[in-house]
């Protein structure tokens, strides 16, 4: 039942039948209010700096955009980078560190999907989970990180940082519950937005393909991956960050007579433990537009004066 909710949520918000825009009209008047308070928090907020520099990567809308690969591109190109994130998904609370320079410190259950992958993939990162971001840029400060890159950020306006946006097409403007819209682009706020295929380009490849695969994945908006995808025999969509159990897989295996599950990297570190499983893996890569790079060092570079 949840999912069914959660892909019916994302239908009315990026893809909305009739009766859905109709449902989006009516709740208009809510939406204003929701964007005003917004606004409102957004004035109130004054930006201090932490002691460290800051990157931002995130969206207006609510969903996934593809700002994990950015994220992961970016920290490849700093020695001491952390990533501090919330950790969606995570069965744990508070702050965690999940890697530090050089060691993975707890498992998935309790840093969440995003932030093992993240650790998994940049062995020289610091990876931090909490849902107070101040507390973990402390952290990530304290453990001699020279920039911290954090996983959506845009929405905290008392922090000091230099805010890069991922454009997310959507043909509702408007904000929740309405529409998909978290929060506008405020006039005033130094924000640099991201267009695929001007500021990064997305390259996909598949990892130990076979002849009978079936998408298997948890993430936001899976129908982002279409126009990488193979061919499949069937797709197959969890609600975001779920955890996975061997058991349901091998029954999808077993229904649909798959010869592998296709992945994407995300899904993969929740079911690594699972080795009787044979997985497919859709791989996704992001080229940075070269002015991006030179940007976003001379603004870490400054704030580090």
């Amino acid at each position: 039942m949840k999912r069914f909710w959660v892909l019916w949520g994302e239908r009315y918000l990026y893809n909305p039948s009739l009766i859905q825009k109709i449902l989006s009209l009516l709740l208009l008047p809510l939406s204003w209010i929701y964007c005003l308070l917004a606004y409102i928090r957004y004035r109130r907020s004054v930006p201090k700096s932490l002691g460290i520099p800051i990157v931002s990567i995130g969206n207006l809308t609510v969903g996934g955009s593809g700002k994990t690969p950015v994220v992961i591109e970016l920290a490849k190109h700093f020695e001491k980078p952390a990533i501090v994130l919330r950790g969606y998904g995570r069965q744990s609370s508070g702050m965690v560190v999940v890697k530090d320079k050089s060691t993975i410190l707890c498992d998935v259950i309790r840093s969440g999907d995003e932030a093992m992958l993240y650790a998994e993939t940049l062995p020289s990162a610091t990876v931090i989970v909490s849902e107070i971001r101040e507390r973990g840029i402390a952290e990530a400060k304290a453990m001699g990180c020279e920039v911290v890159l954090l996983d959506d950020g845009y929405g905290k306006h008392s922090i000091e940082k230099l805010d890069l946006l991922i454009a997310v097409p959507t043909p509702n403007p408007f904000c929740l519950p309405s529409g998909a819209y978290r929060e506008q682009l405020w006039s005033g706020k130094d924000t640099i937005v991201l267009m695929e295929k001007v500021a990064f380009q997305r390259s996909v490849s598949i990892k130990k393909p076979t002849e009978k695969m079936v998408l298997v994945t948890a993430i936001a908006r899976p129908e982002r991956l279409d126009p990488y995808l193979p061919e499949v025999i069937e797709k197959i969509y969890f609600e975001d960050h779920h955890f996975f159990t061997q058991g349901e897989l091998e029954m999808i295996v077993e229904r649909t007579g798959a010869t592998s599950l296709l992945v994407t990297s995300k899904d993969l570190v929740k079911m690594s433990s699972y080795k009787k499983l044979n997985l497919s893996v859709l791989e996704l890569s992001i080229t940075l537009d070269e002015t991006l790079i030179t940007t976003v060092k001379d603004y870490v570079n400054a704030a580090k004066n």
